[in-house]
């Protein structure tokens, strides 16, 4: 007998189920005898003692599902070995693992949630993660599932400002998802045909912005698309110490930046200029194809590494193929855009402007 936890935590995106579904499927079709309990809203369940037992028909019909069908929430890691109000948490999580009788503890989330997944792994929990986010920042797999759904919608909220863009003569920012790395930006702006690109990793020159718009002028384009990280950060800011930056972000009148943007590119062209703001529409929907097979692929070898009781690893893809490394290998760090990776360069190739230089 197999007893096994599962849990989605942190942001939730379209292939959690998906996700959920390949390892339960590669369990119920490779062991004789098998439970799965699902626990209720992330870690927050598992330290409350919320789930559900779980069987192979509950983890039917989900494959095109977005969300999560177990719910989720969001629990800081920096807050995870805080005991409040006599409340401890950790060691809440590992009586509940204890109490069930769990052979191991399957955690569908980003980094935050991994950082977490390997603490209770050095708490002596057996434990196995799976790469979950649409900012594909997790270190150590090439790419994480959730990550291409969101490039989709992302892409096609550019392809759809195009034409009223054109239009009306106007200079279009799209303010998309990434706080700290801009890889949904990236991927998407080069999909939707951007004219500007700027993400966390290369801080950018207003003044270089409003010149490649100004450019576009002179060679009669009557439209422009900036596709803008909501983590972007001017040079200035960048060179602030990071006391100092979250101070200015704090008190900036902005709501993000790229209202900020957008102000300053009226204020020195005279250009017209329109913000959209996709939000968590690049969070729903159904997963797109690609993260329905790559789901698949890493839940069937969550499951593998169930069975063969190799715990302590996270599932993730290499050179398309997937495999996995010890968590500790991978907690605590992000996958950050290499400003000098060969897909920058080609961008720049096409014309596309970083606003840097």
């Amino acid at each position: 007998m197999k007893r096994i936890g599962m849990l989605t935590s942190g942001g939730d995106c379209q292939a959690l189920n998906a996700t959920m579904r390949g390892v339960a499927k590669g369990l119920f079709s490779n062991l004789d005898n098998v439970e799965i309990y699902g626990f209720l809203e992330g870690y927050k369940g598992l330290m409350r003692g919320n789930y559900r037992k779980m069987t192979e028909k509950d983890f039917s019909g989900i494959l095109t599902r977005g969300g999560t069908i177990l719910g989720t929430s969001r629990q800081p890691f920096k807050q995870m070995r805080v005991v409040e109000d006599g409340f401890d948490k950790v060691k809440a999580m590992k009586d509940t693992y204890q109490r069930l009788g769990l052979d191991c503890l399957v955690v569908l989330g980003g980094n935050g949630s991994l950082k977490s997944a390997n603490m209770l792994s050095e708490e002596g929990l057996n434990v196995i993660g799976l790469p979950k986010t649409i900012d594909n920042d997790i270190w150590g797999t090439e790419v994480t599932f959730g990550f291409q759904s969101a490039v989709e919608i992302a892409t096609t909220a550019i392809d759809n400002i195009h034409t009223t863009a054109e239009s009306h003569g106007r200079v279009f920012i799209l303010e998309l998802m990434g706080h700290k790395v801009g890889w949904v930006t990236l991927h998407a702006g080069i999909a939707g045909g951007a004219d500007v690109l700027l993400i966390p990793e290369i801080p950018y020159d207003i003044k270089v912005i409003c010149k490649a718009l100004r450019e576009r002028e002179k060679a009669g384009k009557s439209f422009s698309i900036i596709a803008v990280a909501e983590g972007a950060i001017s040079k200035e800011t960048a060179a602030l110490s990071k006391k100092a930056r979250k101070e200015k972000i704090a008190n900036s009148k902005y709501p993000s930046a790229a209202y900020e943007i957008a102000a300053q590119i009226t204020e020195k062209t005279g250009q017209e200029v329109r913000v959209t703001v996709p939000g968590h529409t690049q969070r729903g929907g159904s997963p797109c194809p690609y993260d329905r097979v790559l789901s698949s692929r890493l839940g069937a070898m969550g499951a593998k590494l169930v069975i063969n009781e190799d715990y302590g690893k996270l599932v993730v893809m290499r050179n398309d193929d997937v495999t996995a490394i010890p968590l500790a290998e991978t907690a605590g760090k992000l996958k950050y855009v290499d400003p000098e990776d060969d897909i920058i360069e080609s961008a720049r190739m096409l014309g596309i402007s970083f606003g840097d230089k």
